[in-house]
């Protein structure tokens, strides 16, 4: 056989083999560039507006990375509870995530929304100093179950705060002798949610320990409870500031701060113990009132968003790492033990807050005269 027939017999082959295997690469190419692009295709933008104290979970790459997968890259931008119902741009976001079931429902009537979506919640708590509860534990308002403190005279105190009572007045008090008049520092009652909860305890315990339903007694019980929020001077628009400020000025700028139970609980997991300060306590009214964090969508993109923060049992076990409560007691309380965090597994004295329009009728009240 001559040489140049054995050689296209041979070559033959591997140049038909080597065609085929690059006609195949090529449709793996294309189809993989397709896949690609229909993932890509398939992500949607959904950006919203949330209450300050959310945004370290919703930024958290962890939940990111899990919205993404299902298809969602998140954007979360920083605003009050109530500030968002106010806000003239809703129509270019595609949820609102405030805290507070009254900033959720002035939301849900003001935009026309029939669906929301409760994800998870947390009490109202007071963030306060050992040499302070010293002081108040030996005049009986504040008492220790087992590992826990409990503020139990609420009543004692409002009539202390409503007295003028300074710190320096309190008997027997030789470890925070200072000037200051007794108050439980607060967000702004215009804008924040916590500062509304806040209201809504202290209109409880005003009106004889019954939640306020009508106007008359909503006025009866601002007599007593307005001068709270005015004799405190500045307050900061969101929840995030007042915390901040106790963490990192102490004491003396604020002895008893009003803060979510879950803002304590984020600090201690997120620092390690040699670098807290060992005098931070955590009281908790007797009665509370609980803050429930409700997504209103805006638009259908955020019916998606509300479905797996409220369902999604990655998403519900990355809120509880960032010290909220969910509808599952026990990973609450797993999370918790397994960090060393002791809390409460449930609290009994919890109260509701008004109904939505006579909360914002005392809450407008208030805001009228910070204005004179």
């Amino acid at each position: 056989m001559p040489l140049a027939d054995s050689i296209r017999k041979f070559v033959g082959p591997i140049l038909t083999l080597l065609l085929l295997v690059g006609v195949g690469l090529g449709i793996w190419y294309s189809s993989s560039a397709k896949q690609e692009d229909d993932l890509a295709a398939a992500v949607v933008s959904i950006s919203g507006l949330s209450g300050s104290e959310k945004l370290p979970l919703l930024q958290d790459p962890r939940l990111l990375a899990h919205l993404e997968k299902q298809g969602i890259k998140l954007t979360a931008m920083k605003a009050g509870s109530r500030e968002i119902a106010l806000r003239p741009d809703l129509k270019q976001f595609d949820y609102a995530f405030p805290a507070g079931v009254p900033a959720a429902t002035k939301l849900q009537k003001e935009q026309g929304v029939r669906q929301t979506y409760p994800t998870f919640f947390t009490p109202m708590a007071i963030a306060s100093w050992k040499s302070v509860v010293a002081v108040l534990a030996a005049n009986g308002i504040v008492e220790q179950r087992g590992k826990t403190w409990y503020v139990i005279d609420m009543m004692k105190l409002l009539r202390w705060m409503d007295e003028g009572k300074r710190w320096r007045d309190i008997p027997g008090n030789t470890q925070y002798a200072v000037g200051k008049s007794i108050l439980v520092s607060t967000t702004d009652i215009r804008t924040s949610n916590s500062a509304a909860m806040y209201l809504a305890l202290l209109s409880y315990l005003a009106n004889e320990r019954n939640v306020v339903q009508d106007e008359a007694q909503a006025q009866q019980a601002l007599q007593l409870v307005s001068p709270l929020f005015l004799k405190q001077g500045y307050q900061e628009s969101s929840s995030a500031g007042p915390f901040e400020d106790y963490v990192s000025m102490g004491m003396g700028k604020a002895p008893l701060v009003l803060v979510y139970e879950s803002q304590f609980i984020e600090y201690l997991a997120k620092t390690p113990p040699a670098a807290r300060n060992p005098e931070m306590v955590l009281l908790y009214p007797e009665p509370t009132v609980f803050t429930k964090h409700v997504l209103v969508p805006l638009n259908d993109k955020g019916l998606r968003l509300g479905e797996l923060l409220a369902n999604d049992p990655v998403l519900q076990r990355l809120a509880v790492e960032y010290g909220y409560r969910v509808s599952a007691p026990n990973l609450f309380r797993e999370v918790n033990q397994a960090r060393g965090i002791e809390v409460p597994d449930s609290l009994i004295d919890v109260i509701d807050p008004p109904a939505y329009e006579i909360l914002e009728k005392m809450i407008t009240a208030i805001e009228q005269q910070t204005m004179k």
